[in-house]
């Protein structure tokens, strides 16, 4: 028979209850802060309702009524230092965490709002009826609310998006030397998401500052908690992970206030992250100012007995009974909170002259519809003092170097000279540097800013992007195969990619993230995709895609001085072991953002491409002999297309040939020969050809791998083609 013994986990997991002697030893200015703080956001997210009623609202009004004691009590002891993000549930959040930075001695329940409160009662409200005077310019609106310099990093409405991003915070405060954390505010839905437990894991291995708060609201929608997973204790997840966690009532801000004190404690002494579970109740459905009963999923006596445990009414009850408010002062704390939010309000309507008696925003507070595109991306005005170069720039002062050397070689200049920079990815930090080489010596000169990753794309791409947003370093985040961007995907399109937009388009979002291409590397379907297309269809990228190491030196270095998000396009068998001429001794040259190259010039015909299907094109036009220009776009993303160069070419030759290696279906070329076609129609005698791959991905077969890809021998055949060679038509 075989002998069994009870494990115990590594951490401890605790509920925690408070007394009356918990209520007694609180202080009366503790309790007076924290009663009008749940009094204003109660007050803020009824004039929300109120709004939304109306139709004044455009999209959902998530309120977090009956939710306001998790808020202010897991924030009233957080100091401006502290960050924090959270959910699409987070206006509750988001002023707590407003209120201490603009009032840190607290709030006195007797006395009058401060114009910084009332500032930002109106500047919330403003964003959320997406008003140009909003935190974020009106971009962000209810489920989108950003205040930096507060330490409100953004809430999200990609439920469980923003937890990585706080891993991403949590790590600055670490190696920046500071005791300050982060705090990530998700729902009982989040729990079972991939990249929410991706993050605890990293977080635990990595001992994170960083706290998963758990807003376990007893629904997702409608889909209960008992329904939507096996242990409906969600503070139970932190066991599996080595997460000191707590189990608290939600509804007992008092409780929930002791239980982040003991987070606090844990993670400012360096012992790594913590969860709390909060139970807690939203009293409306998901959106809207209808309770869930109103569509069947809740009954009203559940509902009934939530709201007997409100928070403000417990707070209340204990500051009546301990003699420290009258009744009065009690409705008049109430009270000032409903007159500031009608003031607040009344500021931003007016009677709608068409509208018989109804209200509507006053036209002037509007965001200008022509600022639309505005802070998509950096204006480049950091790349002012670059030094740019050209391969022409350095004959007589070269050396051949593999391609790969050169990956290496370049990122150990820049992170030898800007301390900022931090390299993650899966076995970075061993192996020789990698799987292939790319980050050969850098975990030797650099072991506190060289990560190796666990294998959860989603947290660490994620938590590349907090640091982007935090800006206090600049991380350079590999993803070992392209492919891997759909493991990735939420982090990479929804998050990284449309934060300096999304939240107001003024902070940047320096990071850039080394994609490797594995075509003709016989990993097969899932190992081999060119990625161009997909990352030019999302908003706030730039693509590098350098086709020459000398190239690969040069615009790495604009990357990293970029303030956006920059995908670096790096191909394997393709490039990687050629020898190639650099400079000697010069690592710190830049290639302009925006620039392409002219690699051959000719009159019939324009061959436009990137990566190694340039160095295919050459091959083809070379051996067909034709007169062609060769243009190398070098950068792929929408905001940085050389159109000056295309345009000379296309009016010179008339004909266009877009060359890529990868799959038709997902074709950078498609949208860039549209737009071609949009731009100069009246200058083509030909309709724009593409060279692709097949319609399939390649698979691990060797013979069937070729046929995917393109190659010489199709350039060649579309130059004969649209130059009517050899009988082509």
């Amino acid at each position: 028979m075989p002998s069994t013994k009870n494990l115990v986990p590594a951490s401890p997991w605790v509920e925690l209850k408070v007394t009356q002697k918990d209520w007694d030893a609180a202080s009366p200015e503790l309790l007076g802060d924290m009663l009008t703080q749940m009094q204003l956001i109660r007050a803020f997210e009824e004039k929300v309702l109120e709004l939304a009623g109306q139709k004044l609202v455009n999209g959902p009004a998530h309120s977090s009524i009956g939710q306001e004691g998790g808020a202010v009590g897991s924030i009233v002891d957080l100091t401006a230092a502290d960050q924090i993000n959270g959910s699409h549930r987070g206006h509750h959040q988001f002023l707590a965490k407003a209120f201490g930075y603009v009032q840190p001695e607290g709030f006195d329940p007797r006395a009058e709002l401060s114009d910084s409160v009332r500032e930002v009662l109106q500047r919330s409200l403003a964003e959320i009826c997406g008003l140009e005077q909003g935190y974020c310019g009106g971009r962000g609106g209810s489920m989108h609310l950003q205040w930096k310099e507060a330490g409100a990093l953004g809430t999200n409405a990609i439920v469980g998006g923003a937890v990585p991003f706080a891993a991403g915070f949590a790590w600055a405060d670490l190696h920046a030397g500071t005791d300050a954390v982060s705090v990530t505010y998700f729902g009982d839905g989040a729990i079972n998401i991939g990249s929410v437990l991706e993050t605890m894991n990293l977080a635990s291995a990595w001992k994170l500052p960083l706290c998963f708060f758990v807003e376990n609201n007893q629904y997702a929608v409608s889909t209960t908690v008992d329904e939507a997973t096996g242990e409906p204790r969600l503070s139970a997840r932190a066991l599996g992970f080595n997460i000191a966690s707590w189990k608290v009532d939600g509804m007992n801000p008092l409780a929930v206030r002791i239980a982040m004190q003991q987070a606090l404690e844990h993670m400012r002494a360096g012992k790594g992250p913590t969860m709390i579970e909060a139970d807690v109740y939203r009293y409306f459905h998901q959106n809207g100012p209808f309770p869930g009963s109103a569509f069947g999923y809740r009954p009203k006596e559940e509902e009934a007995e939530w709201r007997e445990r409100d928070p403000i009414a417990q707070m209340e009850k204990q500051i009546r009974r301990r003699g420290l408010l009258s009744d009065e002062e009690l409705a008049a704390v109430r009270s000032r909170a409903k007159k500031v939010m009608a003031e607040v309000a009344g500021q931003l309507l007016e009677t709608d002259p068409e509208g018989n008696g109804t209200q509507r925003f006053r036209p002037e507070l509007w965001p200008d519809t022509a600022t639309i595109n505005d802070g998509i991306r950096s204006d480049l005005a950091e790349m002012a003092d670059a030094r740019y170069a050209e391969a022409e720039d350095f004959a007589g002062a070269t050396t051949q170097r593999k391609f790969v050397d050169v990956v290496a070689d370049v990122m150990a200049r820049r992170m030898e000279h800007d301390d900022r920079i931090v390299v993650m990815g899966e076995d970075v930090h061993k192996l020789s540097g990698g799987p292939r080489g790319a980050t050969r010596g850098l975990k030797e000169a650099f072991p506190d800013r060289v990560l190796g990753t666990p294998i959860s794309e989603a947290a660490f791409t994620g938590l590349g992007g907090g640091l982007a947003l935090d800006g206090r370093y600049i991380p350079v985040v590999e993803l070992m195969y392209a492919d891997f961007i759909w493991v990735a995907a939420d982090q990479i399109f929804n998050q990284i990619g449309k934060a300096r937009h999304m939240f107001g388009g003024k902070h940047a979002m320096p990071l850039v993230m080394r994609i490797k291409i594995g075509t003709r590397t016989g990993y097969g379907s899932q190992h081999s995709m060119d990625p161009a297309g997909v990352m030019s269809s999302s908003v706030g990228w730039r693509i590098a895609a350098p086709s020459t190491a000398l190239d690969y030196i040069g615009m790495m270095n604009s990357s990293l001085r970029c303030e956006d998000p920059v995908a670096v396009l790096e191909h394997d068998a393709d490039l990687y072991k050629e020898l190639q001429d650099v400079p000697v001794d010069d690592l710190d040259f830049h290639i302009p953002i925006g620039k392409a190259a002219l690699r051959r010039t000719g009159d019939d015909v324009t061959v436009i491409s990137y990566l190694s299907m340039v160095n295919d094109s050459a091959r083809a036009i070379d051996a067909l002999g034709v007169s062609a220009d060769l243009i190398d776009l070098r950068w792929l993303d929408w905001a940085s297309i050389d159109w000056e160069l295309i345009e000379a070419s296309i009016t010179k030759t008339n004909r266009v040939i877009i060359v890529e290696q990868g799959s038709r279906g997902t074709s950078y070329g498609a949208w860039l020969s549209d737009e071609i076609q949009r731009r100069y129609f009246d200058w083509l005698d030909a309709p724009v050809e593409r060279v692709t791959g097949a319609e399939s991905s390649p698979s691990i077969s060797k013979v069937l791998e070729e046929a995917a890809l393109a190659n010489a021998d199709d350039v060649a055949a579309a130059i004969r083609g649209i130059l009517q060679l050899d009988g082509g038509n």
